[in-house]
């Protein structure tokens, strides 16, 4: 028993070393996670259930850090600033790594080539919400309707560049239609316009609006996913009513600061990549309106380069600018 014991008890403290011996990197400090956004949103969300389940398998510490402002711009220079050492990571979004570098002139950095791509981490569609009032109860109808009063109609936004703002500028330009646009300071008080008929359309994330959409104080027509959502499992995609090019999905992907060295990228999309596969992670993700989605960081590379072309165009084209 003794022996036994003792064996044991030499394997534990041999196994950081053997790890290192077999080129397994792990990390020896506390882990910052950076969130650019408040708390209590979904990005929030996940990066700390993300984060519990990080800690547990890397064995240090994981402390979400939420740095807000900017449109997020200021978290995510923070982790371009910070020595890729394994100590900072960062949960990356459309609009941050995707759509701002085309909507800010002046941010001093580029979010694609001054981090480095770990592993997406989670998923959520948008859905084309219109007040009980709107005379339409089809999407089909809805577009009729649009392409008969054009600009008469008025879509609420998140503010400018926001999802809530890029989303239904891409849907416009697939549906050759136009919604004028208002922006808001938040989601919120966007939606509650829509609620109470002082805009009539959104194109709202589904986590947001779906209990709206269940109390019946707005009519859900289509989701922006590649397919329907179990929230809303009769309502159409956007390519079923015919608009496969305003198809979008906000995400959120976990990042490194540039120039982190392979082994240490390896070794945190292995455990993401773990973790994301939990059940219990899933469940967790899925309260809060989002799907665990991972990758390697090669495919998200070329999934990120591929965001920004779209975005850039849709910025480009509708002529989205910042306040």
């Amino acid at each position: 028993m003794k022996t036994t014991r003792r064996a044991a008890i030499a394997a534990t403290l041999l196994a950081p070393a053997l790890a290192r011996a077999q080129g397994a990197w792990q990390p020896t400090r506390p882990i910052r996670f950076v969130v650019p956004f408040p708390a209590g949103g979904a990005t929030d969300v996940v990066a700390r259930v993300l984060g519990e389940r990080l800690q547990e398998t890397l064995g240090q510490p994981v402390v979400v850090e939420n740095r807000t402002g900017a449109g997020g711009n200021i978290g995510v220079e923070n982790v371009v600033r910070s020595a890729p050492d394994g100590t900072t990571l960062l949960m990356g979004t459309t609009g941050t790594l995707t759509v701002n570098p085309h909507l800010y002139s002046s941010l001093g950095f580029d979010p694609l080539r001054d981090l480095t791509p770990v592993s997406m981490a989670f998923t959520t569609d948008h859905v084309l919400i219109v007040n009980p009032n709107v005379q339409a109860q089809t999407a089909q109808e809805f577009l009729a309707l649009v392409r008969q009063q054009p600009g008469r109609l008025s879509y609420g936004s998140a503010g400018s560049g926001s999802s809530t703002h890029t989303v239904p500028e891409l849907f416009k330009l697939a549906a050759r239609v136009d919604i004028a646009h208002v922006p808001y300071r938040g989601s919120a008080p966007a939606l509650n316009d829509v609620v109470a008929g002082n805009v009539q359309v959104m194109l709202d994330q589904i986590p947001s609006a779906i209990g709206q959409i269940q109390g019946g104080r707005v009519r859900a027509l289509a989701v922006t996913g590649a397919r329907r959502s179990p929230l809303l499992p009769n309502v159409p995609t956007v390519a079923e009513i015919g608009l496969p090019d305003a198809q979008a999905t906000s995400w959120g992907a976990v990042m490194a600061p540039g120039g982190s060295p392979a082994p240490i990228v390896a070794r945190f999309n292995a455990a993401i990549r773990e973790a994301l596969a939990q059940q219990a992670v899933k469940d967790r993700l899925a309260a809060a309106g989002a799907e665990a989605v991972s990758s390697t960081p090669e495919e998200l590379a070329t999934y990120l380069r591929a965001e920004s072309e779209k975005w850039a165009r849709v910025v480009r084209e509708a002529r989205i600018t910042v306040n």
